[in-house]
Formats: C-alpha cells, structure tokens, sequence
C-alpha cells in the first residue's frame, strides 16, 4: 500500500512539473514578442552614420559619444543631414553637428546653417546662425529655427524672413510648414509687396496661394491709398482684398471709403463696400452714403443704393439729396480742370434750407452748376411751390441763381390756407438774390390769379388775367409789381364777391404735403396721385449728357 502511494505522489509531482515548465514557457514567449517589436522600432528610428573622413571614439571616457570630421553624411527617416563634423550619441540617438549644416528631404526641402542639434526619437532639429530654410520657390532666413519633423513645422524666434514669388515678410516670431504652405507672423509683421506695403502683429499667410489672412489691426500703404483694417483676406497675387469689420479705404485724392466689409481690387482699381457705407471726398466737400457703394479709383466715380445718401457741403449750406440710386463721376478736362457730375434715379428726393425739391430723376453737373429735375419735379421756396415738365436749377456760388420751367410751368404761393397767388405759362424763369426770388418771366399762354395787398398786407380782392408774357417784381417775399405784354388789366374782383370757381386755375394743384420737411425727411416717399401727374404735351426736354454709366 505504502507502494502505490508512493507511486501516485511521484505521478502527481511529475505532472506539476510539466504544467509549471509550460508556463514559463508560454511567459517567456509573450516576454519576447514586445522586445522584438522594441527591438525593430528602435532600429527604424536610429540615427545612421554613412560617411565621415575621420571617425574617433574614446570607449572609456565617453562610450557613447563618436566624433565625426571631415565631409560627415548622417540619415535619419529620409533626411540627409551634411556638416563638417558632429558628435554622434548612439544611446540617446542625438548629434551635434557643426560648420556647413546642409539638410535636405527629397527634392522639396532643403535647411542650411552653422549649428545643428539633432534628436532622431523626437525628430527635432535645432538650427542656429546663418539658418535658411529653402521649400520649393519659398525661403525662410533667420539665426534661430526649430524644425518639428513629426508635425512638419519650422519655427523661428528673435527675428526672421520669408521670401516668395510676390512677397517678402518679416516678423520678430513665425512658423512655416513646408507641407501645407501656411505661414504664420508674430510681432512687428511686416509684408513687402512691390505694389504696398502691410503692417501688422498676427498675420497668417499661404506661400501657394499667397494670400494673406489678416486677423488683427492692420495698415496697408500704397503711393495711391491707405487702407486700415482688422480682420480680413488679401490675395497678393490678384491683388483683391475682402475687409470686413469696418476697414477703411483713404485716397492721396481726398475720398475715404468706409463699410462694415469692403471688396478691394487695386489692379482694376475699384471698391464696393457693403452696409453703412459712407464714401467721403474731402477735397469736393462731398460724401455718399447707404448701403451698398462701388467706387473706381482710376476714374473718380462712385455710385450708391439702398437707403442712398448724397450730401453736398461745399455751397454753404449743405444739400441732402436721397434717390433709390445715386451715382457720381468725375471728368479731367485738363491737368488741373475737372468737373463732377450727379445723377439720381427714382423717387428722388432733396433738401436744403433755401430750397427743397421732389422728382422722378435728377441731373447734377458742377460744369455750369446745373440742376435738371425730371418726371413731376416739384420746387419749394420759401412760401412758393414750382412745377412743371421739366425744372432746371442754376446755382451761384452757395445759393441758388435762377430756375427754368419747361412746359405746363405753374407757380403758387401761399398767402393763407385759402387763398393762393398763381401763375401758369408754357415756361417759367425765376431769378433770386440771396435765395429768395426776386423775379418771374412767364412766357405764352400767361394766366393769372392775384391778391392785391394794401401797405398793411390786408388783401383788397382777387385779379384774374390772361397775357402772352409776364414779368412779376417780388419784395421781401411778397409780389411788388407786374408787368403784362400786351397789357392786360384783367378783372378785380372784393374780397366777399370773388367766385368760388374763378379763385383756383384749372391746373392748380398744392403738394405741400409731398415737400421735404428735413434731411431726414428726404427718405420718406410721398408722390402724386395717378390723376395729379403731368402728361408730356410733347415737348422735348433737353437731353441728359451721355457719359455712360460707371463700369468696373
């Protein structure tokens, strides 16, 4: 018995034995596959000696540590590094490499300098003194640059410059990736283009597109503008800039153009500016508002919509003018000779204290000082409303010199809510001093409704004549005296026997209620009813100058 329990303990030993030997096998065989792998990564990313003239170690001293001279060839992950000697640390996979830096990857990038320190398990190559960086048809010059091999990123400090095809940019940091083009400056930014000139703190930039992000307050200067600005993209190769955040636009020739984003084309020579526009010129005493404005530079022409706004400075006082399109051009008769013209369409509107007028479109020129009202035009003047086909506005100096009705001209004024002086002719001149009218010349087909006035401005009745022309003499914004050819002493009638009929002409109409009562109400359309428009009788108006329309 004792025999057989002999036995099955020594079966039983054997077996735990086999079992225990297994596991450290199996344990063993998982210990090694990690190591292979180790083993085979490290190698992959070992720093390899392929040439050097000389090469020295000292086992004792420094066993890790292999000196390089003369025409050392080092790789590492397909960069080749150049230099004329280098010390080389197998253990923690790191040169030093002096005189000559000279690294290149393919046929696409290429790093000189005087300095390299070199770390082959982070791929970081330190560069001092002399660096250049060379990308394709991009340079980076500086004499500190950290180049991240594993993010493709270079890295410069204490002063550096980027040159391409259209541009050169200096900053006091950067970084540059060679893969994606994208270049990013850092304090004191500037970019030199043969065209202008940027300034900046933070500008990001694209060497294969060259366009220039702009991300912070910035100035661009050129021989011909000034533009400031704080956020935006300018493609220097198009030389097109879209602005946004408010940037401004000024012109060595007085104009300074002002959105909430503005679309800049310097080779063609043009703006557009979106929401709150306000096109200012300095020099005519002008500006433009609304919110669209397109603007040519090489031209001087500038045009205005939505909620548009003209206002003209330069005569004293200030004259608002509101059309749903507002255009401007300027013409060079000389070197030193120009004059402006104004055009607006549709349901325009002006103001100004001397004067106020409603038309369907509007004529300007600074030629002759002309106004030309077209379409239902209708002047104010003091008391005084003038209407016609046609109204043609002189200005002298900073007040309005004389008028020109063209056909179906009527003239009322007001004496009360009542009773109204009138006078309709074919044409009508009036001629003002001092921006009041002082006289009229009606001419063909004259008709007339009057009230006398004793010297206390007490009416004496209602005269009604008919004449072929007629000359009225006005005094402190009252009528003096007429003069009538062929003569025509017409009828008188008092005060309490005047005719219902006879008191208004058959083409009496008042618009008071249409007149611009401010610069602000210049917006507010207010326009004839279908019956109250005139019908061209067929006589031709004077034609507007064809100058063509403003083109981009």
């Amino acid at each position: 018995m004792l025999k057989n329990n002999m036995k099955r303990y020594s079966i039983s030993r054997h077996r735990t034995l086999l079992i225990s030997v297994l596991c450290l096998f199996g344990v063993c065989l998982i210990a090694a596959k990690p190591a292979d792998k180790k083993k085979k990564k490290t190698q992959k990313e070992m720093v390899y000696i392929l040439n050097a003239d000389e090469t020295i170690g000292d086992a004792m001293l420094r066993p890790d540590i292999t000196l390089l001279q003369g025409n050392v060839k080092i790789r590492h992950k397909g960069m080749y590094m150049y230099c004329d000697s280098a010390y080389v640390n197998e253990k923690t996979n790191t040169f030093e490499a002096f005189g000559n830096i000279h690294m290149e990857q393919g046929d696409t990038l290429f790093v000189y300098g005087n300095y390299l320190k070199y770390d082959g398990y982070k791929e970081l190559a330190i560069l001092r003194e002399n660096v250049k960086l060379v990308n394709r048809e991009t340079t980076l010059l500086t004499d500190s640059l950290d180049y991240d091999r594993v993010l493709d990123k270079a890295y410069y400090f204490e002063g550096g410059t980027l040159l391409d095809k259209e541009n050169v940019l200096t900053s006091d940091w950067g970084e540059y990736s060679p893969s994606t083009k994208n270049a990013v400056f850092n304090f004191d930014v500037k970019l030199v283009n043969p065209r202008f000139t940027l300034k900046t703190d933070t500008l990001k930039y694209n060497t294969a597109t060259s366009i220039a992000h702009i991300v912070g307050p910035s100035k661009i200067d050129s021989e011909k503008n000034h533009i400031v600005t704080s956020k935006g993209y300018y493609n220097t190769r198009a030389d097109q800039a879209q602005l946004i955040d408010r940037p401004i636009l000024n012109n060595e020739d007085g104009k300074r153009l002002i959105g909430d984003s503005i679309y800049y084309d310097r080779k063609k020579g043009y703006g557009e500016a979106f929401k709150n526009v306000i096109l200012t010129d300095s020099v005519n005493k002008n500006f433009l508002k609304g919110d669209y404005c397109f603007y040519n530079e090489l031209k001087g022409d500038a045009l205005a919509t939505k909620h548009a706004l003209a206002v003209d400075y330069s005569q004293g006082d200030s004259l608002f003018l509101h059309g749903d399109t507002l255009k401007m051009n300027t013409f060079h008769i000389k070197t030193d000779s120009m004059y402006r013209e104004v055009r607006g369409y549709n349901k325009v509107r002006f103001y100004r204290k001397d004067i106020q007028g409603v038309c369907d479109s509007l004529f300007f020129t600074t030629k002759d000082s002309c106004l030309i009202m077209y379409k239902d035009p209708i002047l104010w003047n003091g008391n005084r409303q003038l209407l016609g086909e046609e109204i043609r506005v002189y200005m002298n100096d900073s007040t309005i010199d004389w008028a020109h009705i063209v056909n179906q001209a009527l003239s009322i004024e007001e004496k009360d809510s009542i009773h109204y002086n009138q006078v309709t002719g074919k044409e009508m001149k009036a001629y003002f001093v001092g921006g009041e009218m002082r006289k009229v010349d009606v001419i063909g087909n004259v008709r007339l409704v009057y009230y006398p006035e004793e010297k206390d401005s007490t009416m004496i009745g209602m005269n009604v004549s008919e004449t072929s022309l007629l000359t009225i003499y006005l005094k402190e914004k009252k009528m003096d005296k007429m003069v009538m050819s062929p003569n025509s002493n017409g009828t008188l009638y008092p005060m309490l026997m005047i005719p219902p009929e006879k008191m208004k002409l058959e083409n009496f109409a008042w618009f008071d209620f249409i007149r611009p009562l401010n610069k602000d109400d210049i917006f507010e359309w207010r326009g004839k009813k279908a019956d109250q428009v005139l019908k061209n009788k067929g006589r031709k108006s004077i034609p507007l100058p064809n100058h063509g329309l403003l083109k981009k």
